[in-house]
C-alpha cells in the first residue's frame, strides 16, 4: 500500500518532472546509453500504444498511460545520478 501510495504522489508531482528531464539529458553525469534507452522506451511506446484499458474508456483509458509514463520517469530517476535526485527531492522514488 505504501509503494503504491508513492506511485500516486510521484504521478502528482509531474510539475518537478520538466526541469529533472531537462537537466537528466543535459547532464554529463548521466551516460549516453541511459539517455537512448529512455528515449527509446518513451518512442517504442508512442510508436506502439499497447492499451490494457482502451482509450474510448476515457477515465480508465488514461489509466494504462499514466502507468507507462510513471514506469519509465521512475526509470529515469532511478538512472540518474544522486546530486540530480538530491536536487529535486527524487531521492526516495
Amino acid at each position: 500500500m505504501i509503494k503504491l501510495w508513492k506511485r500516486i504522489k510521484f504521478v502528482f508531482n509531474v510539475r518537478k518532472s520538466i526541469p529533472f528531464l531537462n537537466q537528466f539529458f543535459r547532464s554529463k553525469e548521466v551516460s549516453r546509453e541511459k539517455k537512448w534507452t529512455s528515449v527509446l522506451l518513451l518512442v517504442l511506446y508512442l510508436i506502439f500504444p499497447w492499451d490494457l484499458i482502451p482509450d474510448v474508456l476515457v477515465f480508465f483509458g488514461i489509466i494504462d498511460d499514466l502507468a507507462v509514463f510513471t514506469f519509465v520517469l521512475q526509470l529515469m530517476v532511478k538512472m540518474a545520478p544522486e546530486s540530480l535526485k538530491e536536487q529535486y527531492e527524487l531521492k526516495d522514488q
